[in-house]
Parts: structure tokens; C-alpha cells; sequence
């Protein structure tokens, strides 16, 4: 099967949608289907093109049997609303030339658009209609509803606009897909039929990501003893993380000379971050690690934290918990009852109101001092893990829709998944 994906985020980037779809190409690739991506430069979550790679020229490379076509694209300096708006524009305008050849020349039999952007969402529903085929079109976050929230768009009549655009575009695929059962829900209220949504979550890869069994070197490098309690943050720093709530939550704890907070990453919001923590003792701050690393760092933890804004807590599934989740640590995240966050980590973790300091410092002070509690929460949270976020599950699950073979047993792919390692940040 010939399979074209359009996103502009793929590998090398290290998290994110670049990192989803770079994972699932590959996979599919090793399956034995013929795999297309249409993308642009890495550059998330550092908001710069990669070295070796160019903003504004088109480039054209093989990743783990995938054919990698990537396209030009604006990239802003600074995470304003007009600067985004040009971002995601710019990728829509300068892949739409290479999506229309390939759907008329090499003829997909799936044409897969990622959202963000739903600006690429023209370009691949008149590919596939040069094809023959259907669109598909995965959400992995409704970029409209949050650039209201955020506030990078107002007006009333601007959103009234938005949104009807929005549906209009999205009623012209095939099939919706997202990666929570609360987003697909979102999705219906939108108008999306119900028997045409389908939900494929986020994963993690199980085998690279597991309780450690053998003494940690993270331990050691971050200088802490080991009584210590470390408390990790790793991921994006981005504006929908609400990430100030765990440097006022550092804050409140500020007393408790056993108590860590690590906060690993990169983002438009790193600086902010590192001017509101000055003088915190107990807070230090880590650049994105590689991937070969990332297992031992979240084992080094004894608790993950996951903040999220209050406005845009419904509208996310946020990747980062699969792996909080496979390290069998508990999770004290900022979710609302009536999100997908906050029935996930219930019986493996505490749910917090989101963007409140007090409440998140009493539940990280109440876990730091219960070592039983923090093993057996860590337990479910691995078992949940296994059963909601493994990789080969779920991609097996969107193989065989794409295939037309969902609801049999086996999906007859022509051959059988071999194994690679994945590629490298920028």
C-alpha cells in the first residue's frame, strides 16, 4: 500500500507530533507499505531549523525506509499570533506543489494530513481526490479552539468565521481521527459524524521505556542523595503546558531541602521559565535529552509532574504522559474531572485543579513522604501504560483501517514489523 503523510513536523525532532509521525512512518514502512512524507525542516520544539537542514529550500532524504520530502516554511523568532498564523500558512502554501504531484503522479492509496496545521488540509483533500482516494485526517490538536483560548485570535466574528471554515474543511474527509476518546467527543460536537471518527492515542514504546532494575546514573548526575524526592518535568516548554505553575509550586516548597524539581526541556517558554525560578535552590533546569537517555532520566524520578492550563485542558491529550506512565512512576498532574488527563492518572497518580500551586505542592508533599504509596501508584501506573499506551497496539489498529481490514484479527500486511532505532534529535 502507498501511504502519503503531510505534516510539518517530523524526526529528528525529539517530541511532539515530529515525533509521533516520525515513529509511525517508520513502522508502517516495516510493515512493507511504501511510505511518503511531505514536512518541513526539523525545528520543535527549539523553534529554529536544524543544522543541516534549510528553511527555505526544498530537500529531499530517506529516514528508516521512509522517502522524506521536505518543504520550505517560515519559522518566527517569537510565539505571537501573526508569527504562528504565517508558520503554519507558509507550510500550507509551500507543500501544496509537491502534495498535488504526488497525488497525480504517484498515485497514494492513503493520503493522511496531520493537524496542526488544518492549513495543509486543501492541498491533501485535492490530492486525494487526483488519486482516487479518501483523506484521512488525524487531529493531534485543535489549533483552532486553542489559538481562542490562548487569546493569539480574538473577536467574535473572527471565531464565528474560524470555526465554520474549520468544519467546512474537516466534513470533507473521509475519516476524523484524534487521540482521545474526550477529543473524539469534541470532534462530534463539531459536527464530525460520529459512525466516521475514529480514536488512535499516542503511545510509548513499552520496551524502551521500563522501570530500571539496576542502579541509576541520572541519580548521581543531578546531585541528589538518596533519600532525596526528585520531581521531573520533561517535555516542551510551550504556552499550553502552563509550566509557571510548577515554579510556584517550587516556590511553596522551597523548605524542603529534600525535595527536587527538574525541569527538562526545551521551548519558546524556557527564558521565562528560568527568570521566574532565580533564586530557587531546589529547582534545576536540563536541555531536551536524546532518546537513548530519556528512559534512565524519567526512571530517575520519583514523581512526574504534568501542569496544563485550565482553558485548553480539554482540548490535548498530552503525549509526555505514555512515558511517564511506562517509567512506573506516579503522576500529580493538573487536570479538571471531565478530561481525559484526569481519568487516566486516578488510580495511578493525583489529579490537581490545573494552574493551582497550593493544591499541586500539598499533593507532591503528600507523596514525597509516603515511599509506599509513590511504589504502588508507580505499579498501576506502569500496568496502565500497558493497556492504553502500547505502540504496536495501536498502530496495528491503524493499519488495519487504512488497510479497509479493521475489526479482523490480523491485518494482512505483506510483511512483517521489523525492528530499528530511532533517529536522533537536531
Amino acid at each position: 500500500m502507498r501511504i502519503l503523510v503531510i505534516s510539518p513536523n517530523y524526526s529528528p525532532e525529539l517530541i511532539g507530533i515530529g515525533k509521533f509521525n516520525g515513529e509511525m512512518a517508520s513502522w508502517l514502512a516495516r510493515r512493507g507499505h511504501e511510505v511518503r512524507v511531505v514536512t518541513a525542516p526539523p525545528h520543535y520544539p527549539h523553534w529554529r531549523v536544524c543544522a543541516g537542514y534549510y528553511g527555505f529550500r526544498y530537500q529531499k532524504e530517506k529516514i528508516e525506509e521512509v522517502t522524506v520530502i521536505r518543504c520550505p516554511i517560515f519559522v518566527p523568532r517569537s510565539a505571537s499570533a501573526l508569527g504562528r498564523l504565517i508558520h503554519l500558512a507558509s507550510f500550507g502554501i509551500f507543500s501544496l506543489p509537491v502534495v498535488l504531484a504526488l497525488g497525480l503522479l504517484w498515485h497514494p492509496d492513503v493520503v493522511l494530513v496531520v493537524e496542526p496545521p488544518l492549513f495543509a488540509a486543501p492541498g491533501a483533500l485535492l490530492a486525494a481526490k487526483f488519486a482516487g482516494v479518501t483523506a484521512h485526517l488525524h487531529v493531534q490538536d485543535f489549533e483552532v479552539d486553542a489559538a481562542f483560548r490562548l487569546g493569539l485570535l480574538k473577536g467574535d466574528r473572527v471565531q464565528r468565521i474560524a470555526f465554520a471554515v474549520e468544519r467546512w474543511v474537516m466534513r470533507r474527509f473521509g475519516a476524523v481521527s484524534t487521540i482521545s476518546s474526550r477529543m473524539a467527543i469534541h470532534l462530534s460536537r463539531k459536527g464530525i459524524a460520529e459512525a466516521s471518527i475514529r480514536v488512535f492515542p499516542n503511545w510509548a514504546d513499552m520496551e524502551r521505556f521500563r522501570p530500571l532494575d539496576h542502579p541509576n546514573p541520572w541519580r548521581s548526575r543531578l546531585g541528589v542523595e538518596p533519600d532525596d524526592v526528585v520531581v521531573l518535568y520533561s517535555g516542551n516548554f510551550g504556552r499550553k503546558q502552563g509550566l509557571e505553575t510548577l515554579v510556584a509550586t517550587a516556590r511553596r516548597l522551597a523548605g524542603r531541602a529534600d525535595i527536587r524539581f527538574v525541569l527538562c526541556g526545551n521551548g519558546a517558554g524556557r527564558a521565562d521559565l528560568e527568570r521566574a525560578a532565580t533564586g530557587l535552590a531546589n529547582v534545576s533546569f536540563l536541555p531536551l535529552q536524546p532518546v537513548e537517555e530519556l528512559n534512565a532520566l524519567l526512571n530517575a524520578a520519583d514523581i512526574h509532574v504534568l501542569p496544563q492550563r485550565a482553558d485548553v485542558a480539554d482540548l490535548v491529550m498530552p503525549s509526555k504522559l505514555g512515558g511517564m506512565l511506562a517509567s512506573g512512576r506516579p503522576v500529580v498532574a493538573g487536570a479538571a474531572p471531565g478530561t481525559q488527563v484526569y481519568d487516566m492518572v486516578q488510580d495511578c497518580g493525583v489529579a490537581v485543579a490545573p494552574e493551582d500551586a497550593r493544591e499541586m505542592s500539598l499533593a507532591i508533599e503528600a507523596l514525597a513522604g509516603d515511599r509506599e504509596r509513590r511504589i504502588r501508584l508507580g505499579a498501576a501506573a506502569r500496568a496502565k501504560a500497558l493497556e492504553h499506551w502500547d505502540r504496536d497496539v495501536t498502530l496495528r489498529r491503524l493499519e488495519a483501517f487504512l488497510l479497509g481490514t479493521e475489526g479482523l484479527e490480523e491485518s494482512p500486511a505483506s510483511a512483517p514489523l521489523r525492528t530499528s532505532e530511532p533517529v536522533g534529535g537536531c
